[in-house]
């Protein structure tokens, strides 16, 4: 973090405040991430042969960890190490392995074609920083791979329930499309997830996009 005045010290960014307020919220004694795994996730990789698997913004690590329990190989990043932590027990209560990584997913960079298997989920960015991460993700899936790409749609906002309030972090279908190149999408859609809390004839409204590098 930078001092009023310092030289030769890092210069605070968004992404510092950002990564401070993930590590206070899963700091708090209240925070109970359930360990069930999305449920978009499930139905996704319904089907694909287990193999190297990328959980970029992985959180809490519930979706990583359920992509081991089906023997993945599995990979999961994210810049809060707070969270960290929390997906470090989880994998250790389930008795299943993970490679854990602490790092921004809009910076950081994985190996070129090296998964079978990326999944970003829930990573609500400004437009810059999610093309930033959304490049680096399609650029990780190997010939006949797939990317899962879901978050809070730009509709949830005024018609969906829940989810992050500010426009400027969500996005469409048309959005994630735009900025994947060199993938074939099978699947761009907006589809509406049950939650709990919501009232009667409300639910989330979230953007979903499936894509394969051809082999």
């Amino acid at each position: 973090m930078s001092h009023p005045g310092g030289r030769g010290l890092p210069k605070a960014t968004s992404s510092d405040a950002s990564r401070a307020r993930w590590n206070r919220r899963w700091s708090e004694e209240r925070a109970q991430p359930s360990p069930a795994p999305s449920e978009l996730l499930v139905a996704a990789v319904d089907g694909l042969a287990p193999g190297s698997a990328l959980d970029l913004a992985c959180g809490t690590g519930r979706n990583a960890v359920w992509l081991a329990h089906r023997g993945w190989r599995v990979t999961a990043v994210d810049f809060s190490e707070a969270a960290l932590r929390m997906a470090r027990a989880l994998a250790s209560d389930e008795g299943v392995a993970v490679e854990w990584i602490e790092a921004d997913a809009a910076a950081w960079t994985p190996p070129a074609r090296a998964f079978d298997l990326v999944c970003v989920l829930y990573l609500q960015l400004p437009a810059v920083e999610r093309r930033s991460a959304l490049a680096h993700a399609a650029a990780a899936v190997r010939p006949g791979g797939t990317l899962l790409v879901v978050g809070h749609d730009l509709l949830n906002l005024t018609e969906g329930w829940a989810g992050p309030t500010q426009a400027d972090v969500l996005f469409t279908p048309a959005d994630v499309v735009a900025e994947i190149d060199g993938l074939e999408v099978v699947r761009a859609e907006r589809v509406r997830r049950a939650v709990a809390e919501a009232p009667p004839g409300r639910a989330a409204i979230d953007a979903l996009v499936s894509a394969r590098r051809i082999a």
